[in-house]
């Protein structure tokens, strides 16, 4: 419940909307009481023949005594005619049924309200009076439910804000332990979950006990005898909430893990649905949906059930304490039908509340489970955060170093005392086989990771002097699986920075993005599809190192940046990568040694140790791993060359 109201009271602005949204809820109320007054007041047409002079002492007649006689009558009529003109008025009569001790005060202020009002002889007046308490009530029903719904909307557009704000701060290995649709359902399921909670909480434990509370103190003033059918009533409608609502909570948790599962596997089909078809592996596809669909009903039709069971069973109790309201009230009391119309009106203001408390109760325990979950990750500190007095990153003007730096995923060292150094203007190439950690030394560089031993320092500065945002505007990265939004090319190069159109152009030239884009139907204007999934993957990568060069950052990461283009591109990009050979200072990740022909330097590493560093023509004296990766290169080369000559000397 504490997280409900630290979710609604994150932002200030939210209080006093809160404060609006509860005084529109009890003015609701009030509203809801004057009316089964006015009720009261409309049916009350003033007093009958025998509730005049009838003996009260009669019992279990309906409405009063069934017999009366003369003796009764001439005794009655000097009482009610004190000044004796022969003549007894209706308002005379209703009076003297006011001022008798076994009237019911309710008939007391009935009377007194239309003595004072004249309604007697004024219709009219009722009439307005009425139609003002149904205007009254018109206006705060819609002021509450307008309040409610605000509170709701705006709790859940800070909540996403806040959640997306927050997760941006994580790191990257907070991305690794939570998938894609686990993270969206919480920002969107569960925000919506949390605002429509709130208003259920405002609704049980506030509007409903001063619901409660001022009800059943008019009913025990009207008729203490008759509102202890209410107590009795009371314990029977507490018990089945109690008892259902621990079960809706239990099971809306598994409902929405279910959920998370359930976006997962959706979220993974549509991402693969290339992979699915080649591999004609609907069906499979097919049967992991059904599997989660199939749970996510079952836990659906047990939360209906527990949700839905309640209400008959209220409704059940709360029809049997009217019913003998009304035969009590009636067979005992000798109640008027005005009177038991309004104590009956305010008997059903207090049960309609307690009614829907069980429906209510069972949104807020799904509320408090989405605010556990949400607030799982809010409660999140980030593992990298600017130390205190961190400076800016102006510019780089001598060297990277990394000093005997070890990390791990884990409990697995990926990276073991590895130690180099990248001076400004020079251009270093990573190599090794697959898993060799070349991939997250270049990540180590940006701090998406922080190293665990080890120090990794620009220009005598480790790291950690610099704010992160500062080092991260003076690198530029490529990776190998290029991310591109849903906008036009012109912005995906520029992304987010104002760059004038013909730097955009020209960066785009360098990267030889120009001649595809010259061909969209838009050109730099051409709005991308989702992911870029209207490009090839060579275009895409292509845009990619446009958007790094356009940053004309003092600093290039290329991890695998020409994996998936073409010959011809990558020898374009060979050689744009070639012209910045000492203007920028580069870092190359490859498995194809062709595009670090030019590197200053080699680094070879194997199982995140390095094993040789040097020049090209020194590796392949010194290091044999690095020699046969060089020689299967010039073996593949001159196996795709052979057939080409073939086919020229036949001609």
């Amino acid at each position: 419940m504490k997280l409900l109201l630290k979710a609604a009271l994150r932002s200030r602005q939210h209080l006093s909307l809160l404060i609006i949204t509860f005084v529109t809820l009890l003015a609701l109320t009030i509203a809801s009481q004057m009316e089964m007054f006015a009720l009261g007041v409309l049916s009350n047409n003033g007093a009958d023949f025998f509730s005049l002079f009838g003996q009260k002492q009669q019992e279990l007649s309906v409405g009063g005594p069934s017999t009366v006689t003369l003796e009764q009558v001439q005794a009655g009529w000097n009482a009610i005619d004190t000044e004796g003109t022969g003549v007894i008025t209706k308002e005379q009569a209703s009076a003297f049924l006011a001022k008798s001790k076994q009237v019911n005060p309710l008939n007391w202020l009935i009377q007194k309200f239309k003595e004072n009002a004249d309604f007697s002889s004024n219709i009219r007046a009722l009439v307005i009076v009425l139609l003002c308490v149904a205007v009254f009530k018109a206006i705060w029903l819609f002021a509450s439910r307008y309040t409610t719904q605000l509170l709701a909307i705006r709790v859940s557009r800070d909540l996403r804000q806040q959640y997306f704000e927050h997760i941006q701060s994580l790191p990257m290995s907070f991305y690794q332990k939570h998938n894609i649709g686990s993270l969206s359902s919480r920002v969107v399921g569960d925000a919506g979950q949390i605002a429509t909670s709130i208003n259920s909480w405002l609704t049980n434990y506030l509007q409903t006990p001063f619901t409660i509370v001022t009800c059943l103190s008019m009913c025990v003033y009207l008729s203490w005898q008759l509102s202890l059918v209410i107590f009795i009533g009371v314990p029977l409608i507490v018990l089945p909430i109690v008892f259902l609502a621990r079960r809706v909570k239990r099971v809306s948790r598994q409902l929405q893990t279910n959920q998370e599962r359930f976006a997962n596997v959706l979220i993974d089909f549509l991402a693969g649905i290339q992979t699915v078809k080649i591999f004609a592996m609907e069906a499979f596809s097919l049967k992991k949906y059904k599997e989660q669909n199939d749970r996510m009903a079952v836990l659906e039709s047990k939360t209906a059930k527990y949700g839905l069971l309640t209400r008959p069973i209220l409704h059940a109790i709360t029809t049997v304490c009217l019913a003998s309201v009304v035969l009590f009230g009636l067979y005992t009391l000798s109640m008027s039908l005005s009177q038991l119309i309004v104590f009956c009106g305010l008997l059903q203001l207090v049960y309609e509340p307690v009614k829907k408390f069980a429906d209510e109760n069972a949104n807020i325990q799904r509320g408090i489970v989405a605010a556990e979950r949400m607030f799982e990750v809010l409660h999140l500190r980030p593992d990298i955060e600017d130390q205190k007095g961190a400076i800016e990153f102006q510019s780089f003007e001598n060297q990277i170093e990394f000093d005997h730096i070890w990390f791990r995923y884990h409990d697995e060292w990926v990276i073991k005392d590895l130690s180099f150094t990248v001076k400004k203007g020079e251009t270093v190439a990573i190599v090794g086989p697959t898993g060799a950690g070349k991939s997250t030394i270049v990540q180590l560089l940006p701090r998406l990771h922080e190293v665990q031993q080890g120090e990794i320092r620009i220009d005598g500065l480790p790291l950690q002097a610099y704010t992160q945002k500062s080092l991260r505007e003076k690198l530029a990265f490529v990776s190998q699986k290029p991310f591109l939004f849903c906008d036009t090319v012109a912005a995906n190069i520029a992304f987010g920075r104002n760059f004038s159109r013909e730097k955009i152009e020209s960066a785009a030239k360098r990267a030889h993005a120009e001649e595809f884009i010259s061909r969209l139907p838009g050109g730099y204007d051409t709005m991308l599809a989702e992911a870029g999934q209207n490009l090839s993957g060579g275009q895409q990568q292509r845009l990619a190192i446009a958007r790094a060069l356009v940053k004309e950052a003092p600093v290039l990461i290329l991890d695998e940046a020409t994996s998936a283009l073409d010959g011809i591109s990558e020898m374009h990009i060979k050689d744009a990568i070639a012209s910045l050979h000492g203007e920028v200072t580069q870092i190359l990740i490859a498995h194809r040694l062709s595009t670090i022909e030019h590197a200053d330097k080699i680094i070879y590493l194997e199982y995140g140790v390095k094993i040789a560093e040097g020049s090209k023509d020194e590796l392949l004296k010194t290091c044999d791993p690095f020699r046969r990766m060089w020689e299967a290169l010039y073996i593949d080369r001159d196996r795709l060359a052979q057939p080409r000559e073939a086919a020229d000397s036949s001609l």
